[in-house]
């Protein structure tokens, strides 16, 4: 049997076993007084047992009485009489004090336990704390996070406000409605009373319980309320009525959400001007609904409640509801009535004629737009077709206007003093400029007018040589303050400005085309604004839809006028007027824009349509603009129609409406007719003979070739 090594007393701190004295060495131990007296010779005894044996130095007294009950305790006979030991300790000054207890090696039990007991102490410290600063500190802060998570807001959208015409028609509301929405996974614990008795009818009695109210068939309603969707819209644009009846049947997982429905009840008529909000979310998409869309939405408000935990709504839980803000309602000039009558005109017409589309603008001469229609349009109550044009063509759809734009090329003339009404001329049947033959309005030999003749019968070559009267960019100065190359200022959106390029950049050919409206490009709201401010002694007026807007306390507030821009004077612009009367003489191009009892000055158009899609030109564009009563203008009427295939030109193809639909705006507006003893002014437009060469101010053509 092997004999187990001592351990050493530097690693553990206790004396050996082999150093414990017996039960001789407790009686023969020294007394107290003796010990404190022998001191020294204690220590140099240690010091020469040191040197001889392996023993460590005895211990304390306290150490050795302890000792020596322990060692008497146990049987002398289970110890070695001897014990090997490792040499003498290394000092032997070391204070004569307890030794130390020993610390647990890593991994024992004492160890982990208090390992155990100080993560204890740590953990239960963090949640005393955190309890504290939760009940002491944060304890509203924890409150209102736990309401947020049992609670439910929901938007309420604000009402939209509504607008009228003129006369207080409605052309757009806003309508309450409920989404109604259902949570699936609640359905089956539908129950009702069935011969007295609550009986759990499920899906299938929920379904047809709504099939009575919804008018739709269980067969299509059961699907919705099957399967373990926690939302899903069940019906849409719901009346608060059929919503009340829906909710006494108390099916559970069924509640609702506010909406709103927009709807037109002028469907087609003005829908291209007032446009459309978007089905899904009730937000603006065109029109003047979007224009208008800050004054008439308001701000929604909101509603709160409490919710379970499977999110369901509880059924006794009171709202807390912010009231939003309605918004505002709109009257605008248009007329419904001017508006349905042009509209039908239009929509006639371009079937009549195989035209690809077509516009009508009414406008005040102040500025307001009476009507503006759109063909083909759509009806903002079914966006769902995808049918129709949703933008107004008479701000978006540019084109070169021809003849119609000759009035500014005569206006400039007479406001620089380069040309009079009577100006005579010798009307070549084409001439050339920038290598390019320019044809006139129609073939025909050297024909001798003056320049209200030219403008009556709307000759290309005449108006060149009028144009050639002035430098390039007074010509384009003017092109300019009549509102060519800009938006009208109307800030209807998706206007387009059209294009008037630079002076500087007009080569020869363009010098002399653009007199006659031709590379250029316009809109029709642009051109009926020209005509509008002739008939304004001269002051352009920027087209306004807005009369006023309510005030929410029950008054309206007017809205701003149009910009006023003062194109030329009140003596040209009279001028321009009385020789715009000579186009609907028998002498003219469209006698056939009269009207019985009233002077009418306006102007034809019949020019090459631009085609982008093909970059090449493709058909014309017919068109007839003018005013009414022209001795004392009122009212501004515009024709134009694209791609017209029977029929093309715009004394023939538009001026028939314009007389339509001129007339019937004359008679709704009570407009006088003009005095019989008022008969329109004398215009000379034809010269007997040929002038002379020399005659005064005389225009022919001079062979000027233009610069390429």
């Amino acid at each position: 049997m092997s004999q187990r090594r001592p351990e050493d007393p530097r690693s553990t701190g206790r004396p050996t076993r082999s150093a414990r004295p017996g039960p001789a060495a407790k009686k023969t131990a020294a007394p107290k007084g003796a010990a404190k007296t022998s001191a020294a010779k204690t220590s140099a005894a240690k010091k020469a047992s040191a040197k001889k044996t392996s023993a460590p130095p005895p211990a304390t007294k306290a150490a050795a009485k302890k000792t020596a009950r322990t060692t008497a305790s146990r049987p002398a006979a289970s110890r070695p009489a001897t014990r090997p030991t490792r040499g003498p300790r290394p000092s032997s000054t070391r204070p004569a004090t307890r030794p130390a207890t020993a610390t647990p090696a890593v991994g024992s039990p004492r160890a982990r336990m208090r390992a155990l007991m100080v993560v204890s102490l740590i953990v239960l410290s963090l949640f005393a704390a955190q309890l504290l600063r939760i009940q002491g500190f944060d304890s509203d802060a924890v409150a209102a996070d736990a309401l947020r998570q049992r609670t439910h807001t929901e938007a309420i959208p604000a009402h939209r406000g509504t607008i009228y015409d003129v006369n207080n028609t409605v052309l757009a509301q806003s309508q309450e409605r409920r989404t109604v929405i259902v949570d699936q996974t609640a359905v089956p614990e539908y129950k009702k009373t069935v011969d007295g008795e609550r009986t759990t009818v499920g899906v299938e009695g929920a379904a047809e319980d709504l099939a009575e109210i919804l008018g739709d068939p269980a067969s299509e309603i059961e699907p919705k309320l099957t399967g373990d969707l926690r939302y899903r819209p069940l019906a849409k644009n719901i009346s608060p009525l059929t919503w009340r009846k829906i909710n006494a049947l108390g099916i559970p997982g069924i509640y609702s959400e506010r909406s709103s429905q927009r709807t037109y009840p002028q469907s087609t008529t003005v829908a291209s001007l007032v446009g459309f909000v978007q089905p899904q979310d009730q937000s603006a998409g065109g029109g003047l609904e979007l224009q208008l869309d800050d004054v008439l939405k308001g701000t929604p408000g909101q509603a709160t409640y409490e919710i379970a935990q499977d999110g369901s709504r509880l059924p006794n839980a009171s709202d807390d509801v912010t009231s939003g803000t309605a918004g505002k309602d709109v009257r605008l000039t248009i007329d419904n009535d001017i508006q349905w009558y042009a509209q039908n005109a239009l929509a006639d017409k371009v079937k009549e004629t195989d035209a690809l589309s077509g516009t009508i603008v009414v406008q005040r001469v102040t500025g307001e737009l009476v009507a503006l229609a759109s063909y083909p349009t759509f009806d903002p109550n079914n966006l769902g077709d995808g049918k129709g044009v949703y933008s107004n063509l008479a701000f978006s759809d540019v084109f070169e206007p021809g003849s119609t734009s000759k009035i500014m090329t005569v206006a400039a003339g007479l406001e620089e003093d380069t040309i009079t009404p009577e100006t005579p001329m010798i009307l070549p049947g084409s001439v050339n400029r920038g290598n390019r033959t320019l044809n006139d309005s129609h073939p025909h030999p050297d024909e001798y007018r003056t320049v209200a003749g030219a403008l009556a019968q709307s000759s290309n070559t005449g108006t060149i040589l009028i144009g050639e009267t002035m430098e390039p960019k007074t010509l384009e100065e003017y092109l300019r303050k009549f509102g060519f190359g800009s938006t009208s200022g109307s800030g209807f959106p998706g206007e387009s400005a059209g294009l008037l390029p630079k002076a500087e950049t007009w080569n020869g050919s363009q010098r002399a085309t653009i007199t006659y409206g031709q590379g250029v490009s316009t809109t029709a709201i642009q051109v009926t604004n020209v005509f509008q401010a002739i008939a304004n002694d001269g002051v352009r007026i920027s087209p306004t839809f807005v009369k006023e807007v309510s005030d929410g306390q029950g008054g309206w507030d007017p809205a701003p006028a149009g910009t006023r821009t003062q194109a030329v004077s009140k003596e040209t612009a009279n001028e321009v007027s009385r020789m715009l009367e000579g186009v609907v003489s028998e002498e003219g191009t469209a006698p056939q824009a009269r009207i019985e009892g009233y002077r009418v000055a306006g102007k034809t158009g019949t020019a090459d349509r631009y085609d982008s899609r093909t970059g090449g030109y493709s058909g014309k564009t017919a068109s007839f603009i003018g005013f009414a009563p022209a001795d004392d203008p009122q009212l501004v009427v515009s024709v134009i129609l694209q791609r017209p295939i029977k029929g093309y030109y715009g004394g023939t193809v538009a001026a028939p409406v314009f007389k339509d639909v001129m007339t019937y705006a004359l008679q709704h507006e009570k407009v006088p007719p003009t005095p019989q003893d008022e008969k329109a002014p004398k215009v000379r437009t034809k010269l007997s003979k040929r002038p002379a060469d020399d005659t005064p101010g005389l225009l022919k053509d001079r062979g000027t070739p233009g610069d390429g």
